[in-house]
């Protein structure tokens, strides 16, 4: 598993959004209600950007699925241009609290993924953020890059404290059980 970064990623934004200085964020987060809520956000071309800048909120509002964000001291359409491509952050301590059995996806990173009979299967690689479920990358040696559906009827048990997810792998995922149909 990976150490407790310093930010989390909010977004990112995409483009400027009309003139007077707000930007369009495609949202990482699951509570993008709460970005209004801050004072403060953080801007920079990745999650370790070992200093990203911070901006003050003047608004967020969300318009077709995506966020409309206005900064302050950003107040015309060449300003807000020149976040095109930033990630937009929240410090750790500002983070929205965990519910029970939720985990922050730096957390998932690195995990050992086993089989429901104990077998390691492979690492925990990346998570894809799809709009029905999210999608869990895995190098595994034996069959390369595997891609496994976070549901409830394939994740069975995530552990941070030992670092490793429980799977039942869907019927049909990995090639051999082709094999084993014919």
């Amino acid at each position: 598993m990976r150490e407790t970064p310093s930010y989390l990623l909010l977004g990112e934004i995409l483009r400027p959004h009309g003139v007077r200085g707000e930007v369009r964020v495609k949202l990482f987060t699951a509570y993008p209600e709460r970005i209004d809520d801050l004072e403060t956000v953080y801007l920079g071309k990745s999650a370790d950007t070992p200093n990203p800048v911070a901006h003050t909120i003047g608004g967020m509002r969300m318009n077709s699925g995506y966020g409309l964000l206005k900064l302050q001291g950003i107040d015309d359409r060449d300003e807000a241009g020149r976040l095109r491509g930033l990630y937009v952050m929240i410090d750790i301590e500002h983070a929205v609290p965990l519910e029970e059995g939720e985990f922050y996806l730096y957390q998932l990173i690195g995990m050992t993924v086993q089989l429901e009979d104990g077998a390691v299967f492979g690492t925990l690689r990346e998570v894809l953020e799809t709009g029905a479920n999210d999608v869990y990358i895995v190098d595994s040696p034996v069959h390369g890059e595997v891609l496994i559906p976070a549901t409830q009827e394939t994740i069975l048990n995530t552990d941070p404290t030992l670092g490793i997810v429980t799977v039942r792998l869907p019927h049909g995922l990995l090639p051999d059980d082709a094999i084993e149909d014919a």
